[in-house]
């Protein structure tokens, strides 16, 4: 009888275990549910940090990916009160397709069954040929390669993740892909700004500049229609892809912006170079380039496909449009 009786009190005290088991997994399922999961790419410094920064304080759970694992994970540790506890660091190469669908697997798992994602930002990028025309050649395919071939890579892979109810990508482009596409031709010009762009036909730009940049780029771009900065180059084809996306996937919001001119290390051989203080070339923090993709995230947006000024407001992606001008208001 005494043995009966403690075996059914452990029986008891295993089912009680299991229970509450099962009521803590339900409660973290909730959790998982009402809580917005958003991935931000090269997110261990600069304004990837920074976006990944403003979207833990508003609440947000958030994947920080960088190159490095260690680098993502040393950058949570920077985060101060108790953000890093919505944080994860995502090893994500936007480079290698293995690294990519490593990163997924990963994000997968964080979310649970039928757990989706609220947004992707992407922002990991290479300044290239920004302070320089004609590059070499594996520098223009470098820059290329990374700023637009990456943005295509993740957004690709990360798709089938996303909500879509209220899914959203930010592409975070750069007020060089507007001045590129100025001084192209008029028939480049309408090519990068066409609203039916298709992918075979930003695959043919990509294709014909970086023909050229092998064959020693120089003058070679001009006589062809183009400009010579791959870095504006990748930029444009960043808001090309962008107003392609929008029109593919309707249902989700996804819009490109430009943070403004940032001090970070990507402009810091610019400032070095310039003899002044980044102060004094008018240069913004980080935190203030963060605040149109946290705007582009959260607030309630008219249109998809746009891009969007460091101000927040629209512009335009054939020519510049400095911070405090009108809003564009064109197709």
């Amino acid at each position: 009888n005494t043995r009966a009786r403690l075996s059914a009190r452990n029986r008891g005290v295993r089912r009680r275990a299991e229970i509450r088991d099962e009521a803590q997994k339900k409660v973290a399922q909730r959790v998982r549910v009402k809580m917005k999961f958003v991935v931000v790419t090269g997110a261990n410094k600069g304004i990837g940090l920074a976006i990944a920064r403003g979207l833990l304080r508003d609440g947000f759970f958030v994947f920080l990916g960088s190159r490095d694992l260690g680098r993502g994970e040393s950058a949570i540790k920077t985060l101060d009160g108790g953000l890093e506890s919505r944080a994860q660091a995502l090893q994500l190469d936007v480079e290698s397709d293995k690294s990519v669908s490593s990163a997924v697997e990963a994000v997968k798992e964080k979310l649970g069954a039928g757990g989706k994602l609220y947004g992707l930002v992407n922002n990991a990028g290479v300044a290239g040929g920004l302070f320089e025309n004609a590059p070499a050649a594996e520098a223009f395919q470098s820059c290329v390669g990374i700023n637009f071939g990456g943005t295509r890579r993740v957004t690709a892979a990360f798709l089938p993740l996303l909500d879509s109810s209220e899914g959203r990508v930010v592409n975070v482009s750069s007020a060089a892909g507007p001045n590129y596409v100025s001084r192209c031709d008029a028939e480049k010009q309408t090519l990068l700004c066409k609203k039916e762009i298709t992918m075979a036909e930003l695959d043919r730009v990509v294709d014909e500049n970086m023909k050229i940049a092998r064959d020693g780029g120089g003058d070679a771009f001009g006589a062809a229609g183009w400009d010579s900065n791959a870095y504006g180059l990748s930029k444009a084809l960043v808001n090309a892809y962008t107003q392609l996306l929008a029109r593919e996937h309707s249902a989700l919001k996804i819009n490109a912006c430009t943070p403004g001119f940032i001090a970070t290390d990507l402009t810091e051989s610019y400032v070095k170079s310039s003899g002044k203080s980044a102060k004094e070339l008018g240069m913004k923090t980080p935190d203030e380039g963060a605040k149109v993709v946290l705007h582009l995230l959260q607030s309630e947006l008219t249109g998809n496909g746009r891009f969007y000024g460091s101000d927040c407001l629209r512009s335009p992606i054939h020519k510049y449009r400095a911070p405090g001008d009108p809003e564009y208001q064109g197709e």
